[in-house]
C-alpha cells in the first residue's frame, strides 16, 4: 500500500498543473494558533489549511477523548469547500513530524477517499530542497465529495471494554512513548498507565527522518504478529496512533482499527481499570 509520496513527485504534479489537492496540517499542541500563522506566512502552492482542533477534531465532551472525531457531515462540507473531490488525489503534510498529517490521512480514508498520501518529510523537507512556497491563499473551486464512512476502521469504547473483559479478542497497541505506557509519568491525562492488556509500539518508529518507512521495514517492525489478527491502535487522543495505523496497513495487516478516543477517553470513565508497568510486570489498579 502506497501511503506517502516524495517532494519531487509532488513538485512535478504541481508544475504540470495536474488535478491534486494539498492540505497543510501543521500544528503545535502547546500553541494551537501557530499552525494557521505559519500557513499564512508560507505554504506549499495550492494547499489549504486544516488545523487539528478546528478541522480534524470535534468538540470536547465529558467522554470521547481530547480530540474526538468531527461531525462527518460538517467535515464533508469543509472538504468540499477546500476543493477536494473523491476522484482527485490528496496530499497531506505537516512540519515533518508526521502525526498531524497522519490524522488527516486517516480521517479522509475513514470518510471514504481512496487516494490520500502523506508528503514524506513534510514542509521541512520541502524547504530543505528549495522547492517553491507561497503566501497566496487562492480561492478554491468547490469540490464534490461523497461520504462513504469506513466504520470497520473504528473501535469504540464498548469494543475496548469487551476486549479488556475477555468477551472479544484483539491486540491493543498503545502508540505513546514507553514512559507514558508504563505509567512512569502522565503529563496530560487524568491518571498514568495504559489500557489493560495493551502492548507498546511507539508511533515515532513508523518514520525515519520524517519519512515513512517502506513496506518491508514496516513489516519487520511487526513481524511477530499474525497479519490477519484483529488489531486496535490507540494513543493519548487518537492522533499519534494514526502513524501506527498506516504502518500496519503498509505491512499488510488486514484487520486494523483506530480507537479515536484513545487513553483520554478510557480514563474519563471512573470504573475503567488501568495497568501500570510493562507486559511482564502488570499491576492492575482502579482509578
Amino acid at each position: 500500500m502506497q501511503a506517502a509520496v516524495s517532494p519531487e513527485w509532488l513538485f512535478e504534479q504541481i508544475e504540470l498543473n495536474r488535478p491534486i489537492s494539498l492540505i497543510d496540517c501543521r500544528f503545535d499542541l502547546m500553541n494551537p494558533d501557530s499552525g494557521r500563522k505559519l500557513y499564512n506566512e508560507n505554504h506549499l502552492p495550492r494547499s489549504v489549511y486544516f488545523g487539528l482542533d478546528q478541522d480534524l477534531s470535534g468538540g470536547k465532551l465529558v467522554h470521547g477523548g481530547r480530540h474526538p472525531l468531527p461531525d462527518m457531515i460538517e467535515f464533508k462540507k469543509k472538504v468540499e469547500e477546500a476543493g477536494i473531490s473523491n476522484d482527485q488525489p490528496v496530499v497531506v503534510y505537516d512540519d515533518g513530524e508526521g502525526a498531524f498529517a497522519a490524522r488527516a490521512w486517516w480521517l479522509l480514508t475513514y470518510a471514504g477517499h481512496k487516494q490520500v498520501y502523506m508528503l514524506n518529510g513534510g514542509y521541512s523537507e520541502w524547504i530543505s530542497r528549495h522547492l517553491p512556497v507561497t503566501n497566496v491563499v487562492r480561492d478554491q473551486q468547490k469540490g464534490r465529495f461523497q461520504l462513504d464512512l469506513q466504520d470497520h476502521l473504528v473501535a469504540d469504547t464498548a469494543e475496548i471494554e469487551n476486549i479488556v473483559s475477555g468477551k472479544q479478542s484483539a491486540l491493543l497497541i498503545d502508540s505513546r512513548n514507553y514512559s507514558r505506557y508504563l505509567g512512569d509519568h502522565e503529563p496530560i491525562d487524568r491518571v498514568p498507565g495504559h489500557i489493560p492488556g495493551a502492548i507498546n509500539s511507539e508511533w515515532i518508529n513508523s518514520f525515519e527522518n520524517g519519512w515513512l518507512l517502506d513496506e518491508e521495514m514496516q513489516a519487520k517492525r511487526f513481524s511477530e504478529w499474525d497479519k490477519n489478527q484483529p488489531l486496535i491502535v490507540y494513543c493519548g487522543s487518537g492522533v499519534t496512533a494514526c502513524p501506527n495505523f498506516i504502518a500496519l496497513k503498509q505491512a499488510g495487516f488486514t484487520n486494523v482499527k483506530l480507537y479515536p478516543g484513545s487513553y483520554s477517553d478510557w480514563v474519563s470513565y471512573d470504573h475503567h481499570e488501568i495497568e501500570l508497568g510493562d507486559s511482564t510486570h502488570m499491576k492492575k489498579t482502579r482509578k
